[in-house]
């Protein structure tokens, strides 16, 4: 039941097989069309023949078309069989939820369709803004390309920030009186005194699906208001564990590069 909560695909015996059905066929079957196939390990398992049958059809697709995962499960002091004690296996023994994360992550590869790769939070990150008009309002867009290293994943982060009429009479004050990258540089300068002055805005990774949250920021001066559309998603492979992200530090360090950047004088400007 925990496996089907997680809208993982589950061929169970008692809930797919029908009166004088051949419990041979349907076995094979479901062996032969299966991503992984969990073998559960007790006392009894391991004596009966029946299940030796069952393992004996995973196994061999297995090692013939590399097509099934065989993921050892033990619930109870048994004897290992031979072909598990070559493997990791999920062990229920003492703790539930620890065997349970175990096979979470271990089918997570073969059963999410929608999502193929992830890695430690350790990153490159590759990031860029663009700016033009939305409907005769201004909009700043920074894009952030999260890699992974280690990990077969990829984080991807859009901030739109749509500038108010007031808001964007201010960067085109700050453009005529400086230029416009010292405007641009002001927008993202307002947007990360917003996500300093609270804590780290971390939105939490869960599905394939895109999160977003959507802020209003005032600016300093009366009507100065910026409207953010924050989407942050993940892209890879599914390791069956949430990626917690940090979108208030993406902020930050952008607003240090500009300043870093745009406080060098002009001629030494790359």
């Amino acid at each position: 039941m925990q496996l089907v909560a997680r809208n993982v695909n589950i061929w169970l015996d008692r809930w797919e097989l029908s009166l004088g059905d051949s419990l041979v066929d349907k076995v094979q079957d479901a062996v032969d069309g299966a991503s992984a196939l969990l073998v559960i390990m007790s006392k009894a398992s391991t004596e009966s023949e029946w299940c030796k049958k069952e393992l004996s059809s995973g196994l061999l697709r297995e090692l013939e078309e590399k097509r099934v995962v065989v993921m050892p499960v033990l619930l109870e002091h048994c004897e290992i069989p031979l072909f598990a004690r070559g493997k990791l296996y999920a062990d229920f023994r003492s703790n539930f939820d620890d065997g349970l994360r175990t096979i979470v992550e271990g089918i997570a590869k073969v059963t999410n369709p929608y999502l193929a790769r992830e890695r430690e939070p350790e990153y490159h990150i590759d990031w860029s803004i663009d700016w033009g008009d939305v409907e005769g309002l201004l909009a700043l867009i920074l894009t952030y390309v999260e890699q992974a290293q280690n990990q077969p994943y990829t984080c991807l982060t859009n901030i739109e920030v749509l500038c108010s009429p007031a808001a964007k009479e201010k960067y085109q004050k700050i453009s005529h009186e400086k230029n416009e990258p010292e405007a641009r540089k002001y927008i993202v300068g307002v947007v990360n005194n917003y996500f300093s002055s609270r804590p780290d805005y971390r939105p939490l990774l869960v599905t394939e699906r895109e999160n977003v949250e959507k802020l209003l920021v005032d600016g300093e001066t009366e009507g100065e208001q910026y409207q953010l559309r924050i989407g942050a998603r993940r892209l890879g492979a599914d390791t069956g564990r949430n990626i917690l992200m940090n979108t208030s530090n993406l902020i930050r360090e952008t607003y240090r590069h500009m300043e870093e950047v745009l406080g060098k004088p002009s001629n030494d400007r790359a």
